[in-house]
């Protein structure tokens, strides 16, 4: 794991930091902007967090722990997946991080960064997927 290896990208969205925050943190809200994964947490400070599903025909069960929970403003967990190829050890988990910054009443930056990939390939892979997944997140939070 090369933790100096970093995936970030910020989108504005036109829709309240709560608005945002449950796109981030609602299961069935997840499903719609994640390929689909079951998402099983209680986002409490060290509670495990369970990413599951199917991808490419290949069944999978990522995992993490919730280090910091400021709701609608910041959420950082570790995260493992089995898709790195790396062993399930602390060592070889993500920090993954959501950041919400109000611009406005109705408008907000979101922010989300990965730290620490099992090499470049997976890092540009991520990198270069990121502005889609934002770009899905907005339009599933911004009112129409």
């Amino acid at each position: 794991m090369n933790k100096n290896l970093k995936a970030t990208s910020s989108i504005e969205i036109n829709s309240a930091s709560e608005e945002v925050w449950d796109a981030l943190t609602k299961p069935e809200k997840i499903k719609e902007y994640l390929f689909g994964t079951e998402t099983i947490t209680d986002w409490k400070i060290g509670s495990q967090i369970v990413f599951q599903g199917e991808y490419n025909g290949q069944s999978y069960k990522d995992k993490g722990n919730v280090l910091e929970n400021k709701q609608n403003v910041l959420l950082k967990y570790n995260y493992w997946s089995g898709f790195s190829g790396l062993e399930d050890k602390p060592e070889n988990y993500s920090l993954i991080t959501y950041e919400i910054v109000p611009l406005s009443k109705s408008k907000v930056k979101f922010t989300w960064s990965q730290e620490g990939f099992a090499n470049e390939e997976n890092q540009k892979h991520s990198q270069s997927g990121l502005p889609a997944l934002l770009e899905q997140i907005k339009k599933l939070t911004e009112k129409k």
